[in-house]
């Protein structure tokens, strides 16, 4: 206990003589240096640093490093890297107080302030963990993406027999990160949790070793990445909790030798002998009941998934499904969750499209929705989220009802025979396109996929349109936030701002505030 504190106080001394969590940009350790990216060089404090018992000195490099010697810089960096997580989750957010809450702007600054108390009421340990999960799979999709398109490439030209001396080399390409994500799952995990980040891709790296198929367990025959992701994940933690015993009790002096040693034996032993074989049954239950969940709910489950997505990422709670994607994907070639959880997007973007229109006159607003929705189309939903559809509170849940309907779509064709998937996470919306894959050729999955899009805008824009506003709500909006061009000209030029108490309402415009049904 003795030396944690010790680790803990030579971190609390370092961290403000560098200028404060909010100037550090990256960690890093080697065997004797923490490496620190700095944001400003300038707020270093090189002399009161060379000056703490712990430090030996200091070397300015592309990074700025803070020799501290073996065995002491791998315990004092988790210490160091746990106090600037503090320091950002506990910064204060912005306190946004709009004039004009019906503006773009005013929108902006409510859904910034919501999801400060969203991220604020996410900080639970449980969600903390779930947000630990998806640092570690997060920085894997741009090789998943990058390798799925490949591999969708390399299956049409198989099937259109084009090309037949190139496709092997791209099946290689496509096939090449999958047989190894295990060892970047368990190398990210390590880091993520505060351990040496290469013993976890060691340990990781067993569960892919062609020789496991020599070894016996539980009575079967090991096969070379059995357990998958799982049990790299796994694997990778429990290298963690060993590799930080064995830091809490080997000498400083033998340190660089005796833990990682017994890091990777006692990891690879339980790993070997226990993790493979239980992560392998837990895998294949994932599988086994994803199928069947979508094969006998079909339209009610695509339903009830395409409905709550939006909620579960409000929540943080959409973090848990990133390895069950990806154990899908390394399993059976791509996920069937994927494209039915992306129709969330498609009723955001039909909830906006009504907004649109329900809002003729607040143009700000509408330039919102504008420069939004091409990367609402393509995915990207936050700033449609965040700027238009949960300040405004009705629009939310009515998008979440024509990601529903989106979904129910794409679920009731896998409940006839047509699967739809993709080849890797991240993007959603017509970037999905692209990754899709399916069990009855291309051109099918492209239309399942599309017309469930289609459905989802759809549905969204009704449900938005005819359900999304009530009268308090367009009285409030649907006013314009420019003056007349006669206020302009009476004003030498310079606009002055218009209130909703002095904008013209047409008595016969059945979108006039004044004139808007009650129910509505």
């Amino acid at each position: 206990m003795a030396t944690e504190d010790k680790n803990s106080a030579t971190a609390a001394a370092i961290l403000p003589l560098v200028g404060g969590a909010a100037n550090v940009g990256s960690i890093a350790h080697c065997m004797t240096r923490l490496r620190l990216g700095l944001h400003d060089r300038s707020l270093v404090d090189d002399e009161a640093l060379k000056a703490l018992p712990a430090v030996m000195g200091v070397v300015e490099d592309e990074t700025y490093q803070i020799v501290l010697g073996p065995g002491t810089v791998a315990r004092v960096t988790p210490e160091f890297e746990r106090l600037v997580a503090e320091a950002h989750e506990t910064a204060p957010a912005p306190s946004p107080s709009p004039d004009e809450p019906s503006t773009a702007d005013g929108l902006a600054a409510q859904g910034a302030a919501i999801k400060a108390e969203q991220k604020a009421r996410n900080a639970t340990p449980f969600k903390l963990f779930l947000r630990r999960i998806a640092n570690i799979f997060v920085p894997l999709i741009p090789a998943l993406i990058g390798c799925g398109i490949i591999a969708g490439l390399n299956g049409l030209l198989v099937n259109l027999g084009w090309l037949p001396a190139v496709t092997p080399a791209l099946a290689a390409m496509a096939s090449g990160f999958m047989a190894l994500i295990a060892v970047f799952v368990g190398y990210n995990t390590a880091k993520e949790f505060g351990g040496t980040p290469i013993l976890g891709g060691a340990v990781a790296a067993i569960i892919v070793f062609p020789g496991v198929a020599k070894i016996d367990a539980f009575g079967q025959t090991l096969s070379p990445g059995q357990g998958g992701v799982l049990g790299a994940l796994g694997a990778a933690v429990l290298a963690v909790y060993v590799e930080k015993w064995c830091r809490r009790w080997v000498p400083e002096a033998l340190d660089v030798l005796v833990t990682p040693t017994l890091t990777v034996l006692i990891s690879g032993l339980v790993t070997i002998f226990g993790l493979m074989y239980v992560a392998g049954e837990v895998s294949s239950a994932i599988g086994t009941f994803a199928d069947w969940l979508l094969s006998n709910g079909g339209a009610g489950a695509g339903f009830v998934l395409g409905g709550l997505f939006l909620p579960l990422v409000m929540l943080g709670l959409h973090q848990a499904l990133i390895p069950i994607h990806t154990t899908l994907i390394e399993q059976q070639g791509y996920t069937v969750l994927l494209p039915i959880l992306a129709m969330a997007g498609a009723g955001q973007v039909g909830a906006a499209m009504a907004v649109y229109v329900r809002l003729p006159r607040n143009e700000s607003i509408r330039r919102t929705i504008r420069s939004a929705l091409p990367a609402g189309l393509l995915g990207v939903g936050e700033p449609l989220i965040y700027g238009v559809s949960l300040p405004l509170g009705r629009p939310f849940i009515t998008a979440c009802v024509g990601g529903a309907f989106g979904g129910g779509f794409v679920g009731l064709f896998h409940q006839l025979g047509d699967t739809v998937g993709s080849t890797a996470i991240g993007p959603s919306g017509w970037a999905l396109f692209p990754l899709l894959d399916g069990n009855h050729g291309l051109g099918s999955t492209i239309a399942i996929y599309g017309a469930g899009l289609l459905a989802g805008y759809v549905a969204g824009f009704l449900a938005t349109y005819f359900f999304g506003f009530s009268k308090d709500l367009l009285t409030e909006f649907n006013v314009s936030q420019e003056p007349p061009s006669s206020t302009v000209a009476a004003t030498g030029g310079h606009r002055t701002p218009t209130t909703p108490a002095t904008t013209p309402q047409n008595p016969n415009d059945p979108d006039s505030p004044a004139k808007a049904p009650a129910g509505v």
